[in-house]
């Protein structure tokens, strides 16, 4: 099963590809997209849709994996984060793709054993299940493999 993970993000947006079949699980890709800080929030956010468009063309997934809302002190930040998962659930939706979401302590749960683990621990762990060198991954791009992997593994069973 071909598994896309997004890390969402309104400045930098995680993605992970992974090809799981029993109980292995490759990566086909994996990085980070920039979406220039400098753009108006709306421009922001159609760049993140034709990102996501763009990757279920070239990939096309039998799944797509995105982290749940965490809530943060800021408001904004919080609201800003909802709109970019809501241009990447439409993105989603609109070539008719399961979408599954995990919240981020189920994520780190399945991961490394620990739902209150730190990004590094999950970077490390991500890097050791997928045969990656940990320094060659960007935290967005592990958070991103994180989630397909956790998919994976609650769908395994």
């Amino acid at each position: 099963m071909r598994v896309l993970g997004i890390d969402p993000g309104i400045q930098r947006m995680g993605y992970g590809l992974i090809e799981a079949q029993n109980d292995r699980y490759m990566v086909v890709e994996c990085g980070q997209i920039q979406i220039p800080p400098s753009s108006e929030f709306a421009i922001r956010l159609k760049t993140i849709h034709e990102t996501v468009e763009q990757l279920i063309q070239r990939f096309c997934p039998e799944a797509v994996v995105i982290e749940e809302t965490y809530v943060t002190n800021n408001a904004k930040t919080t609201l800003r984060l909802g709109h970019a998962r809501g241009v990447i659930l439409l993105a989603v939706v609109e070539h008719s793709i399961q979408v599954f979401e995990y919240a981020p302590r189920e994520i780190k749960q399945a991961i490394v054993g620990n739902g209150s683990a730190s990004k590094s621990q999950v970077q490390w762990m991500v890097s050791q299940i997928l045969s990656l060198d940990p320094k060659s991954l960007t935290e967005d791009a592990a958070d991103a493999l994180a989630v397909a992997l956790c998919h994976s593994f609650r769908n395994s069973h």
